[in-house]
This record gives structure tokens, C-alpha cells and sequence, in this order.
């Protein structure tokens, strides 16, 4: 008798991870994180502006993204702002790295989650993409769960 493990399709899926930055000595920090992570094969794209992001989303399609908080705050607020409001990427999660946890980066209100580039290691960066993968997909089944009720509701009135 033989047994067979099945793994689950999203397990084996590999992970696609914008980063977005304008500092590239920090970002290939990041990346050499990511490129640490074992058992998970990730997939990266890098983007300095918001040119180059539309520019990776033509071609690219994520499913998490890190933002330095370096791009200062306007540019910050204009990148989530347009990744929130954009069909291909609104429902993917955002994850800013910060330098400092005294102030709250500006933007950061749409994004799942923040993490301290002091505390930055590839177990850190995974466990946060796995996290907010996670708390993404429920709040998307949750909304769909509402939204199915609310028409249910509806057609008995």
C-alpha cells in the first residue's frame, strides 16, 4: 500500500514580490532576504517610480508588495494610492518597511502591515507575506460572504 502526499496548489505556486524604492543599495537588501527564504520560490520585480510600476504591471503580475518608506511621503502616498486603486493591483497586499518606528509613514493607512528594516530577515519578510496573504483572502471572503447576504436579503424583501 503506498500513500501519496498531496501538496496544495498554493504551496507549490510561486510568489510574486514587487518591491518598490529609490534606493537600490536598501532593495538588493531586500532582496537578498527574499532570495534566503527556503521551501518557496519567489519571484521578484523591482520599481523605482510610479512609471516603472505600471511599466512591471504590464508584464508582472504580483502578489505581495514591499514599499520603502524612503521615497518620502507625497511619493509614498501617490504609489498606494495608485496600487490601491488600480484593477490589477488592489487587491494585493502592501507591506511598508520602515526606517523608524517613532513616525507613521504617510500612505502607509492602505497598506495590511509595516515592518522595521532594523528587524529585516528572511524569515521575517516571509512570515509577513504569508501573514497578510492570509488576513487578505479572509477580508476578500468576508466582503464576497457580505456582499452574497446582502442580495439574499434583499430578493426576500
Amino acid at each position: 500500500m503506498s500513500m501519496e502526499t498531496t501538496i496544495p496548489a498554493e504551496a507549490t505556486k510561486p510568489l510574486n514580490v514587487l518591491l518598490i524604492g529609490n534606493n537600490p543599495i536598501e532593495l538588493s537588501v531586500v532582496l537578498e532576504k527574499l532570495q534566503q527564504v527556503r521551501d518557496k520560490k519567489i519571484i521578484t520585480e523591482i520599481a523605482f517610480d510610479l512609471k516603472s510600476i505600471l511599466e512591471r504591471l504590464i508584464r508582472f503580475n504580483p502578489n505581495f508588495i514591499f514599499i520603502d518608506d524612503n521615497l518620502g511621503n507625497l511619493q509614498l502616498r501617490e504609489t498606494v494610492s495608485e496600487l490601491t486603486n488600480n484593477r490589477k493591483t488592489k487587491d494585493i497586499p502592501i507591506t511598508v518597511l520602515k526606517n523608524s518606528n517613532y513616525h507613521e509613514a504617510a500612505g502607509s493607512g492602505a497598506a495590511l502591515d509595516y515592518l522595521l528594516k532594523q528587524n529585516l530577515s528572511a524569515d521575517a519578510l516571509y512570515n509577513t507575506v504569508k501573514n497578510s496573504l492570509k488576513f487578505r483572502r479572509t477580508q476578500l471572503y468576508l466582503y464576497q460572504a457580505y456582499q452574497k447576504r446582502k442580495k439574499q436579503i434583499g430578493k426576500l424583501i
